[in-house]
């Protein structure tokens, strides 16, 4: 009896399509569980305290973490559009692991506000404690390459779930640091932040040991027939010569008008939820919370375990979304388990009390990330293969697009004490988010390009709902 309950927790879980998965999934799951583990503990945690601390004013904080992000930005538009055609995904992660620690490295060595703006621009430094760069829209297309439609969902929640393992172990073991160097002999506040970023290029050259580790099945796998009907958006697949005989590929992805007419209503809602969310990183928040209440009612060690035990209910709860994607579908678990955490997120800059304001934090982290890995199942689902990387690509580019606007808009109102405004309007933005989504997509037809899950006999592909009777007894 024990037996079998535990055989089912396992499968329901999703352990079992982890397992499933092999070893590159593994891989790609570690790499991303070291880098959130890096940006939890220099993101999300102390950098806008590292630059307080160094006398940066306000309004110089929210430029930097705009440029910071609009650097990623460009970077991730660059590596993700060429990295099934040309460079490889492979060496992409690789290349942007050495980023990541050139950054880390600099951070920990200079303490110049543009030197370091300079290295956070044009390498990789999480200005908001989430996930940057070109990372995530390869791991995203890898990770849905290596998986079924039936496995899928479970693995891309357990990537999300261990990246927010890292975050919460990363941004405790970062608070506790800072708090146990402060009382050492010689040691000042800066020291202890300088170390942190050590820490931060560490964990980047784990990501490059992983990348170097992966096979070529993470690359692209070439279909054995080209789509007649695939037209170019940003290059196309085969260009003629000047001769006029030959064919060569382009070096970039492409994106049909059918995927096209899909996409851009998502990335449109996607945007707006970003722009929320870049009003509001974690580390701007953890900055206004050091704000409201001083390091009397909460110090550094206490903050990082807030944050931390704020990323470690993420990561529970997001055990649980491939499970609800089963059973609701994809849409409607993106929008049931983000409805809470906007109302958080709106309610937050009210309680004048640390008890009550921490549990509306925790209450939004605890389901912020329930619908990442839905998210990226749904984009899988309604495009081709050979369009999964130029289409997690520029959502990725979009969103942090669109987030480095918010901390911008955030450093402007912290600096005339009306910092709450910034929640206001950011946990209203999530709920357009959050209504637009269901409104749009409940109905949409999934698996169009993956025959093997199309309904049998009629020929209709699925769309997103619930599993019946029959379909749940059968997984």
């Amino acid at each position: 009896m024990i037996s079998k309950i535990g055989h089912q927790l396992y499968r329901e879980s999703g352990l079992s399509s982890v397992r499933a998965a092999g070893r590159d999934a593994w891989l790609v799951i570690l790499s991303r569980t070291c880098r959130m583990f890096a940006y939890g503990g220099a993101g999300s945690l102390i950098l806008a305290l590292f630059f307080a601390e160094l006398g940066v004013p306000d309004s110089r904080i929210g430029l930097f973490m705009s440029l910071t992000l609009a650097g990623d930005v460009a970077l991730s538009l660059l590596i993700t559009l060429v990295a099934d055609n040309w460079l490889g995904r492979r060496r992409s992660l690789l290349a942007g692991s050495v980023l990541m620690v050139l950054s880390g490295t600099t951070f920990a060595l200079c303490e110049n506000y543009w030197v370091l703006l300079f290295a956070a621009v044009l390498g990789i430094v999480s200005a908001t404690g989430s996930d940057v760069g070109p990372f995530r829209a390869i791991e995203e297309r890898t990770l849905s390459e290596l998986t079924g439609p039936q496995t899928r969902a479970d693995v891309l929640a357990w990537y999300v779930t261990s990246a927010a393992l890292g975050q919460a172990a990363g941004t405790e073991m970062s608070g506790r640091a800072i708090e146990w160097l402060q009382k050492r002999d010689g040691w000042t506040l800066l020291d202890a932040y300088h170390m942190c970023f050590w820490l931060y290029a560490v964990m980047g050259a784990v990501s490059m040991v992983a990348s170097l580790l992966l096979s070529d099945k993470c690359e692209l796998q070439k279909p054995s027939e080209k789509n007649s009907e695939t037209e170019a958006f940003l290059g196309t697949e085969e260009q003629e010569s000047p001769a006029g005989g030959s064919k060569s590929k382009s070096r970039f992805a492409q994106i049909s008008r059918e995927t096209l007419s899909v996409v851009s209503a998502l990335w449109f809602l996607l945007m707006v939820d970003s722009l929320a969310d870049g009003m509001v990183g974690m580390s701007l928040t953890t900055y206004f919370m050091d704000q409201k209440f001083g390091s009397r009612r909460l110090s550094k060690a206490t903050l990082g375990d807030v944050v931390s035990a704020s990323y470690f209910l993420a990561a529970c709860s997001t055990v649980f979304s491939g499970h609800l994607s089963r059973r609701l579908g994809l849409v409607n678990t993106m929008v049931f388990t983000h409805i809470p955490s906007s109302t958080a997120v709106l309610l937050f800059p009210f309680p004048p009390g640390v008890v009550l304001t921490v549990t509306l934090l925790l209450l939004r982290m605890a389901l912020n990330n329930m619908d990442q890995a839905p998210r990226t199942a749904l984009i899988a689902a309604v495009v081709r293969p050979e369009e999964r990387t130029a289409v997690m690509g520029i959502t990725s580019m979009l969103r942090t697009l669109a987030s480095t606007v918010g901390p911008s808009i955030t450093g402007v109102l912290s600096g005339n004490d009306r910092f709450w405004i910034a929640y206001v309007v950011a946990g209203s933005l999530r709920l357009a988010y959050d209504l637009g989504l269901f409104a749009i997509f409940i109905n949409i037809k999934l698996y169009k390009h993956e025959p093997a899950v199309t309904a049998e006999g009629d020929g209709h592909v699925l769309q997103d709902r619930p599993a019946d009777e029959e379909e749940l007894s059968e997984t």
